[in-house]
């Protein structure tokens, strides 16, 4: 049987402005078990986003439990919240988040360096990630010298290098031509046989409806629903 990876728990998350407040979803409840892939829908500026940096750590809920790993994060302190996401936690961001500076097999290889892992090791996994994802040609090339689509599966290589338990994206697809996504949405199916859990924001209907389930993100109210039902 599979373990629960993620459970949230009466989730609230709410913005405060000069005229009110906007509640962006209110009482949510499930349980994610490793292994599942789960796209997360709806239309823009729904919550897709903000509900991915909510299980990354990276926001606070206004109330409600986010449980990794049967840890309660709400119970952390911020220096354990930052050792929690980066032994679990690989995030896929929107705008690929890359470091200017370095190489994309730098970049790639900036989680496991981090981590104080050895130097040969790394390289190795560095090098297979980049050939994986058909980009070796490119290792030496800065950002500015890589396409949207390049810059885009180094974010995506530099967050699978680090190989752990949960994987979010957000539109990791979206700056990719139709034959890489599939590529890409592949490799996702790799890791899943692997028990990784994955989530992924996506306006891509196809890809969506690839998942085990949906989670639909509209007007506050999040619905989980079949895949090819959306």
């Amino acid at each position: 049987m599979s373990k629960i990876q993620i459970e949230i728990s009466n989730l609230n998350k709410s913005f405060k402005h000069l005229s009110g407040s906007i509640t962006l979803f209110n009482n949510f409840n499930i349980k994610i078990k490793e292994g599942e892939l789960v796209a997360l829908v709806g239309p823009s500026g729904s919550g897709k986003t903000s509900l991915l940096h909510l299980i990354a750590l990276l926001d606070e809920p206004t109330y409600g439990k986010i449980i990794l790993n049967k840890i309660d994060t709400k119970k952390l302190n911020s220096n354990e919240k930052d050792e929690l996401r980066r032994k679990n936690i690989s995030i896929i961001f929107q705008d690929h988040n890359l470091l200017t500076d370095f190489t994309a097999i730098e970049n790639i290889k900036m989680p496991l360096i981090i981590k104080n892992e050895n130097k040969e090791i790394i390289l190795k996994k560095a090098e297979k990630i980049l050939k994986d994802l058909k980009i070796f040609d490119r290792s030496n090339h800065f950002p500015n010298q890589l396409s949207g689509g390049e810059q885009q599966r180094v974010a995506i290589a530099r967050a699978l290098i680090s190989e752990t338990n949960i994987i979010l994206a957000d539109e990791p697809t979206g700056n990719l031509d139709f034959k890489t996504s599939k590529e890409i949405f592949s490799l996702f199916l790799k890791l899943k046989k692997l028990k990784k859990t994955i989530i992924f924001a996506t306006h891509n209907r196809e890809l969506a409806n690839r998942a085990d389930y949906k989670l639909y993100i509209s007007d506050g109210v999040i619905k989980r629903v079949n895949a090819r039902q959306w």
